[in-house]
């Protein structure tokens, strides 16, 4: 729980909705009269400027401080405050997480998962941020590493999930999957997913992969359309190294949340495991998961009576 006011706000927008832009400007307007200081991105103050009535309100910094547009941006923030859907949350996700600065969003997209709050709770929303009254929910990130030939290559890291899929349409590829140094199994697949239990409910869901509570400490595998005997979603352990490994003739690509990619040449090796550094979520109420759960996919629980039998 923050135990002062906040004193300076990083506002990450959708700013392809006009409705995010004017919610942004109405924001910032109002933690402004609070005396907390806002920031933006300088590739959403573009934006923002475009949007504004008064064409200068950005860049004079009457509106927001401009910051750089990448890891930097939270720097000296006290919250990222987001208005969009799990897309929007995910980019500013990139732009908290080196700081540790906690990430609160505004549901404007479809199901919203990671937002803490829809738009009817606006000033709700405001009231808290601008008193510092949220408590902190660390979620677990992947570290994820390819290997080239010359056992060397790129890293990057992913909130919800890293997908290694197939290039060209009409040809699988071939993965042999390792846990912990060891073989498990080789699939001919479409792809496979690694997640976390905050990406349990994103890709890895729609793959048949299982919902994970997100107090679950826990990494998912989930294959892709994978032909093989054993060829099931599997939970392991926190602590558990992933490996895929590719064949010489597989064309594969590799996806972080669906924001960064990286081209794999058959041969490759990627390495996935926890990484040190979670991302902080600010949590305005402590709402169960599973409340969250039924919420968010509209879920059937007509008849329910467990309440009124304690």
């Amino acid at each position: 729980m923050s135990l002062v006011g906040t004193k300076r706000v990083l506002l990450v927008v959708n700013t392809r909705r006009s409705d995010a832009l004017d919610l942004a400007i109405q924001m910032s307007a109002r933690l402004r009269e609070r005396g907390v200081q806002v920031c933006v991105a300088s590739d959403d103050a573009d934006d923002l400027t475009a949007h504004a009535t008064t064409a200068d309100a950005v860049t004079s910094g009457s509106f927001a401080i401009v910051v750089p547009a990448d890891e930097r941006a939270s720097a000296d923030c006290d919250v990222v405050l987001v208005l969009g859907g799990d897309g929007t949350i995910l980019r500013a996700a990139e732009r908290a997480r080196a700081h540790g600065t906690p990430v609160v969003g505004v549901n404007l997209g479809h199901v919203g998962f990671l937002a803490e709050a829809e738009p009817e709770d606006v000033s709700a929303v405001l009231d808290s941020v601008i008193d510092g009254r949220w408590h902190v929910e660390e979620r677990l990130a992947l570290d994820i590493r390819v290997i080239g030939q010359d056992s060397s290559g790129p890293t990057t890291w992913a909130l919800n999930e890293v997908s290694i899929e197939k290039r060209a349409r009409e040809r699988m590829i071939e993965v042999v999957v390792e846990i912990d140094g060891r073989p498990l199994s080789r699939w001919g697949c479409d792809g496979v997913v690694a997640a976390t239990p905050t990406g349990s409910t994103a890709y890895a869901f729609s793959a048949g992969g299982p919902v994970v509570w997100p107090e679950v400490a826990a990494l998912l595998v989930v294959p892709l359309s994978a032909h093989a005997l054993f060829a099931r979603p599997m939970v392991v352990a926190p602590s558990s190294v992933i490996a895929f490994e590719l064949s010489e003739r597989s064309d594969a690509i590799l996806a972080a949340d669906g924001r960064r990619s990286l081209d794999l040449p058959g041969g490759s090796r990627i390495e996935v495991r926890s990484h040190p550094q979670p991302v902080r979520l600010a949590r305005l109420v402590d709402a169960p998961f599973t409340d969250r759960l039924v919420a968010k996919f509209d879920l059937p629980v007509q008849g329910w009576a467990g309440g009124s039998r304690r």
